[in-house]
């Protein structure tokens, strides 16, 4: 029987990648088998084909829905994955145990052991991730990463039904609370079985370190207080930043703002993003540099990106949470009319900042993204925000991700840049509305050059170019002249 060889693989596959010891396998087998309704077990012939953890659990899911163990929707099919892999995941003190060993040897050896960890269970969806479109576009502010999210599965109308109608829950209280772990799911909840979290302290609090599970770049950590409580820029946050890359060098970790508009993420839970990747605005450049009379031991620029950044250095995190929080509680008074900068509106605050630490060459760096949500009659999504010119491209939020250089673009976008490809060679297509001003544009631009073998690669590489245009409609003070010189007033504050 079929069903008995993809659980034998399966439990081949969880052996070599560590998941479980050689004497687990019996006792694994038996657990799987269980859940499938399976009261006996044939020994499968050899020679199967080779297929991956994904792969196989798959096949598992589809047999459970054909044999009427569970209903052919989404969210029942995920749970039911995730508990199966729940058979194959260590439990949390035994992940923790092996962590803090690793760590004691070194602390990418232990960020190396979970992350392996999260993929091998499939917390980390690899299968899905694998869809998304990646792809590089060349600026004078560096490369900056561009990808088109394909990793989340629509959901189909069966489990949007069953969302609408189920019982409302308030436990976990939100997606990033440390109550996930392990937790079964339920519709309108994603699965989390097979979910673990390292145990962390940072400012004396609990805190916890976990993998996105739709990692949109390498090692895609997110940190989360364990308290459910609002995200909050200020000293503390500066300071639990720079202590955390102080134990783990080889990390960033950045924040979110804690505005509507500009906060670009989950609002309602204190959690950090983080992990093991260079993007374009950490390479970036020093612009100018400038001197803060309190603070002369910390080194201080404005550094060449389209938003404006403040970048902080020195061998002293304490140091740096200091300087840092100066510069924060001035910039949260600081209005420039000119520059359609205002602090407040009637006692509702407009200024924070996106944090972002890391640990470079034994020195501290804290770069401070300057941010402004307020809103215009011109903008009403955010004077700087993607202005509507771009949202044809990117409407949503910019958040610390994108703020670093990466563009994560909505789904429709596949699609939707297939039909101005063909548009700009002038075969029959399906382009929406909101693009044609755009695709004229480009057709004036490359008239006489659109190829079928190049059409994709002008295409994207303008999407990358629109992203741009979003990054500098974010900059609170512009890169031109004027903008130059209103940074330079607001630093004389300092």
């Amino acid at each position: 029987m079929a069903i008995f060889e993809t659980v034998e693989q399966l439990v081949n596959k969880a052996v070599r990648a560590g998941l479980i010891g050689e004497e687990d396998r019996v006792y694994a087998r038996n657990q799987v088998l269980s859940l499938l309704h399976l009261d006996e077990f044939h020994e499968p012939e050899e020679g199967g084909a080779d297929q991956d953890i994904p792969d196989l659990l798959g096949i598992l899911v589809r047999y459970a829905c054909e044999k009427g163990i569970i209903q052919d929707v989404l969210d029942e099919k995920d749970i039911f994955a995730s508990h199966i892999m729940n058979v194959f995941t260590p439990r949390p003190s035994t992940v923790n145990h092996i962590f803090r060993e690793k760590y004691a040897e070194s602390p990418a050896e232990a960020t190396d052991y979970f992350y392996a960890l999260s993929k091998h269970s499939n917390y980390i969806q690899t299968k899905q991730i694998a869809k998304n479109i990646v792809y590089k576009t060349p600026t004078e502010y560096g490369d900056l990463d561009i990808t088109i999210n394909l990793s989340k599965p629509e959901k189909d109308p069966k489990s949007i039904a069953r969302e609408k109608n189920a019982k409302k829950s308030h436990y976990p209280k939100c997606l990033l609370c440390m109550e996930n772990e392990g937790y079964a799911g339920r519709t309108g909840h994603p699965a989390r079985s097979n979910h673990r979290l390292i145990r962390l302290t940072l400012g004396g609090e609990p805190w916890y370190l976990q993998y996105s599970p739709y990692v949109y770049y390498n090692e895609h950590c997110i940190v989360l207080s364990e308290t459910h409580r609002d995200m909050k820029i200020d000293k503390a946050a500066f300071q639990r930043l720079l202590e955390f890359v102080g134990r783990f060098p080889h990390y960033f970790l950045g924040s979110n703002a804690d505005l509507p508009i500009v906060g670009g993420s989950i609002l309602s839970h204190d959690h950090y993003q983080g992990g093991r990747y260079e993007f374009a605005m950490a390479k970036a450049a020093d612009d100018w540099q400038f001197e803060m009379k309190a603070f002369p031991d910390v080194e201080a620029a404005v550094i060449k990106w389209p938003m404006s950044v403040i970048r902080l250095r020195s061998a002293e995190a304490a140091r740096l949470t200091e300087a840092a929080d100066h510069i924060l509680q001035i910039w949260k008074q600081y209005s420039d009319p000119s520059a359609d900068i205002l602090a407040e509106t009637n006692g509702t605050p407009h200024n924070t900042i996106t944090p972002i630490a890391r640990k470079r060459a034994g020195r501290f760096e804290l770069d401070l993204v300057l941010r402004n949500n307020r809103t215009s009659e011109t903008h009403p999504l955010g004077i700087f925000h993607p202005h509507a010119e771009v949202h044809h491209i990117k409407k949503e939020n910019i958040g610390l991700i994108e703020v670093m250089g990466l563009a994560v673009l909505p789904a429709r976008l596949k699609n939707e840049l297939a039909e101005v490809e063909k548009y700009l060679l002038g075969q029959p297509n399906a382009i929406a509305a909101y693009h044609l001003d755009w695709a004229n544009g480009l057709k004036k631009k490359y008239e006489g050059t659109v190829a079928a073998e190049n059409v994709e690669g002008i295409v994207r590489n303008e999407v990358g170019k629109v992203f741009l245009q979003v990054l500098q409609h974010a900059g609170v003070f512009k890169r031109d002249e004027r903008g130059k010189q209103a940074f330079r007033n607001f630093l004389r504050k300092l």
